[in-house]
């Protein structure tokens, strides 16, 4: 017994700080959620039970389904664009006689290297800018009329997507770039020698034997872009600079509720209905893995 104890006591300590910053908030978060705490309520709260969780998801005006709608659309829009996008620069890096193949892998790195605020910033203002934006100086020479690329809902979802994607595509390229170089080429001649063309190679070669290692990557990326919030809220909700876009995600829409209207106990069943939503996803993908494994 005392042999079966000696690993967990060792262990404790780590088990300790996760408990306190880890598990802790979550639980905190749980109680929060189950009271109506909020500005007016700020130390004389009262349990409420499941009311807010009610009014999240069977309220048809709370914001919540339309917020969660538009963060699964967001979500699934970025990862199919990263996936295709990465996969053929990654693929073109990769040809045979391309010249210089490091430096272009290293320019592609850059966006991955810029902090993201200092990135979303520079593209709020350095490109979608309305008067002095890249985008809008390019028009105004071509005689074009200019557009307010943050301020109506589509046209900022589309902007928030392409500052996305340079921002998340270095990733994927490196990965995908590591598992191309990984495959045995002698695959590549013996298709060549029976006629296979570079789509037919694509097809029987190359995404089967990178299916282990693009399944884990875009998991992982499904959960950073699920939560994703400094895009969307740097770019068109930030407090004294909004721009009339209303493309609140789920990440966005409970941080409103919890700093704008403080309604702290509704935020917080907002938060721990995301978090269910993540678990079971990881746990599904998990599941997946596992089964695509044996």
């Amino acid at each position: 017994m005392k042999k079966k104890a000696i690993p967990y006591f060792y262990s404790m300590p780590a088990l300790l700080v996760i408990l306190l910053i880890v598990v802790m908030p979550i639980l905190y978060t749980l109680y929060i959620s189950m009271t109506n705490m909020n500005i007016y309520h700020w130390f004389d709260f009262e349990f409420v039970g499941l009311q807010n969780y009610g009014k999240a998801l069977f309220t048809i005006d709370s914001g919540f389904w339309i917020s969660l709608l538009r963060t699964v659309l967001w979500t699934v829009a970025n990862i199919i664009a990263q996936l295709v996008i990465a996969f053929f620069i990654a693929v073109l890096l990769n040809v045979k006689g391309l010249k210089w193949k490091g430096l272009y892998k290293t320019l592609l790195m850059f966006p991955w290297a810029m902090p993201g605020y200092v990135s979303i910033l520079v593209w709020k203002m350095g490109i979608y800018n309305t008067e002095y934006g890249l985008l809008n100086q390019w028009l105004k020479k071509m005689n074009w009329d200019t557009v307010n690329w943050l301020s109506s809902d589509l046209i900022a979802f589309c902007s928030c997507t392409i500052l996305n994607l340079w921002l998340a595509l270095p990733f994927m390229i490196m990965v995908i770039d590591g598992g191309l170089q990984s495959i045995d080429k002698s695959y590549y001649e013996s298709a060549t020698i029976e006629g296979a063309g570079f789509f037919k190679k694509l097809q029987t070669i190359t995404i089967p034997l990178l299916r282990p290692v693009i399944a884990p990557m875009v998991i992982m990326t499904v959960f950073t872009t699920f939560k994703q919030f400094d895009i969307i809220y740097l770019l068109t909700q930030q407090n004294g600079s909004k721009t009339g876009a209303d493309i609140h995600t789920i990440l966005t829409y409970a941080y409103e509720k919890a700093s704008v209207t403080n309604n702290y106990g509704y935020s917080s069943a907002v938060s721990i209905i995301i978090f269910i939503i993540l678990l079971l996803f990881s746990l599904i993908s998990i599941k997946d893995l596992k089964e695509e494994g044996r």
